[in-house]
């Protein structure tokens, strides 16, 4: 999901990182789901990527 709504927003890994003060890396692992995210971290990739409610709840659900 979020690297779905990254590449919509057109944007990098990279893009993404710098934008919420985190890692390229992390980035990279959360979207392979390697990696559990805080929930600050998770809320602040879904406020820069402009997710949809219902979407964070069908990812939430899996």
């Amino acid at each position: 999901m979020i690297r779905k709504y990254r590449l919509l927003k057109n944007i990098s890994q990279e893009e993404l990182a710098e934008e919420i003060n985190i890692s390229w890396r992390q980035i990279q692992r959360i979207e392979q789901n390697e990696d559990k995210t805080r929930i600050t971290t998770f809320r602040k990739i879904v406020k820069a990527l402009n997710i949809p409610d219902n979407e964070i709840i069908d990812f939430i659900k899996k």
